[in-house]
């Protein structure tokens, strides 16, 4: 039988990924990408808490952190558009570079 347990280790797990994703990547794509895995994660996190204890409190934290992820999106992927246009990379290294 599959307990609260395995949602909480699976969930570690899943932010693990994402956050190892934040840390190691220099492209903006992929560190938005990052961001929604370790949100995905948290989703798993209330919705098996929510169901653990018959509770519907989870289940709205859930929901509202993926009404959050869609709007991160729908902003984070103009800027990203509108800096590729701009400077022709999305690599953190070469957009922090001063030019002057």
């Amino acid at each position: 039988m599959i307990g609260l347990s395995h949602y909480l280790v699976l969930s570690g797990l899943v932010f693990s990924v994402g956050l190892v994703g934040v840390l190691r990547r220099r492209n903006l794509l992929m560190l938005f990408f990052a961001t929604e895995i370790m949100l995905n994660a948290a989703n798993i996190a209330f919705a098996a808490v929510s169901y653990y204890y018959n509770d519907l409190t989870g289940q709205m934290f859930a929901f509202f952190i993926i009404a959050v992820a869609a709007s991160e999106v729908a902003v984070g992927l103009g800027l990203l558009i509108v800096l590729y246009k701009k400077f022709g990379t999305l690599n953190l290294d070469d957009l922090a570079s001063m030019k002057g």
